[in-house]
């Protein structure tokens, strides 16, 4: 006897909606299969496999038990930074949105922004950042995504990310971070700590006349203009620089030779507030790039409410001690050894004072390295800093969260502005 297909399109819609994939399941308990026979066997087989089925409410169900414990730091995350701040500019940078006669609606921006913060948060790369996000249901959750909604994958991602880059607004989208920080009370203060890190990048394999061609500041079209698909996999702004790696001396005073590392890459300097700990300066070059230079480029904060400036020796000279004088800040760079004489006892003393306040910019690398992982997978500067950018930004919305964490409740019970 045949059945009321109403009740059979009921039963496939469930069967569906719960995610399971007809291909993971044996042919005789294939919906579909049972769906063509339309008598009440056939009804009956399918109400029992709908009944092993896990359902909507056994998602949401699963769902609550893991935000109802109220440590979920995605949860935190969401609760803490308004994504739609940046809505604004998201949408000039990717175009305006189609319109009803365009075809099918593009995917939200802030919902392709929120996937790259998890990539930079964890250090993905694209396609495993849409695993993890249909994988998990907190991912899910914090993307703002239901079991039936559909995930942008890798390539959807890919030019949403070249959206900005192109655009030019990725600076705007660090100010927007900065400000959504100081409007929850946390305004830069008691003077700024610089220093910089090394990014890899992609080893390059190129011939001896390559290289010299490249350090001629020519572009990868110029080099091998016979080979667009070459060129546009050859990165011509990375550069090797030597990392020095000091060595410890034995428990006998012997002393080891030092370590000399060389990396292929960028660079990224930063600028943070020695109170909070936010990153308020930011500035991406190549590996060779001198440190010292980028002091008088923008990496001062002249919103910091002190102008004490801590740094390392590489930050030392002449020129950035005359700049730091006639724009306010006051210096407290360490000071470099006389050369080819030794530490004289005062000037060491005075470094290790120093050293207590600049190691703070340390606890953002090591943060960053050990959690986070940045590393370039792009080829070029402007990408290079689309990653380093996303990683900053996304630094920052964590530790705002941890610093509202551990924010003293006002007086009162009140509110402040």
């Amino acid at each position: 006897m045949r059945k009321n297909g109403n009740e059979l399109k009921r039963l496939i819609f469930r069967y569906e909606f719960s995610g399971t994939e007809c291909s993971n399941v044996d042919s005789s308990e294939n919906p579909l299969r049972l769906a063509r026979r339309h008598d009440s066997q056939g009804l009956a087989e399918l109400e029992v496999l709908m009944s092993k089925q896990r359902s909507f409410l056994d998602y949401e169900e699963h769902l609550g038990a893991i935000l109802s414990k109220g440590d979920d730091p995605l949860e935190k995350l969401s609760a803490t930074v308004d994504f739609e701040r940046f809505r604004p500019i998201l949408e000039t940078a990717a175009g305006r949105p189609r319109g009803a006669k365009g075809g099918r609606p593009a995917l939200d921006v802030v919902l392709k922004f929120k996937m790259l913060v998890l990539q930079s948060l964890h250090g993905l790369s694209l396609e495993a950042t849409e695993h993890m996000v249909r994988d998990r249901s907190g991912w899910l959750h914090f993307c703002g995504l239901k079991p039936h909604d559909t995930v942008p994958d890798a390539n959807t991602l890919w030019d949403f990310r070249e959206a900005p880059v192109k655009a030019g607004v990725l600076d705007e989208l660090f100010k927007v971070m900065n400000q959504i920080i100081a409007e929850a009370g946390f305004i830069s203060r008691s003077g700024q700590v610089v220093d910089s890190s090394l990014v890899a990048a992609p080893r390059q394999r190129m011939t001896g006349e390559e290289k010299a061609a490249v350090k001629d500041g020519r572009s990868a079209g110029e080099i091998w203009p016979d080979a667009p698909a070459k060129a546009s996999q050859k990165d011509t702004d990375a550069r090797w620089t030597v990392k020095h790696k000091k060595a410890k001396a034995k428990p006998d005073g012997r002393k080891l030779v030092d370590i000399a590392i060389p990396v292929f890459g960028y660079k990224t300097h930063i600028g943070i507030d020695k109170k909070h700990g936010i990153i308020r300066r930011q500035i991406v070059t190549d590996a060779a790039a001198n440190d010292g230079k980028r002091l008088r480029e923008g990496l001062i904060d002249p919103g910091n409410t002190c102008g004490d400036v801590w740094g390392d020796t590489a930050y030392r000279s002449a020129e950035n001690e005359k700049w730091l004088k006639e724009h306010g800040p006051d210096s407290r760079i360490h000071r470099k050894k006389p050369r080819g004489r030794p530490m004289p006892a005062r000037t060491a003393k005075a470094n290790g004072r120093k050293s207590k306040d600049r190691a703070k910019v340390e606890h953002v690398f090591s943060r960053r390295k050990a959690r986070m992982g940045p590393a370039i997978r792009t080829v070029g500067l402007a990408r290079a800093k689309a990653a380093v950018t996303m990683a900053n930004i996304t630094y920052n919305m964590g530790r705002l969260r941890w610093l509202l964490s551990r924010a003293k409740p006002p007086p009162n019970g009140l509110v402040s502005a």
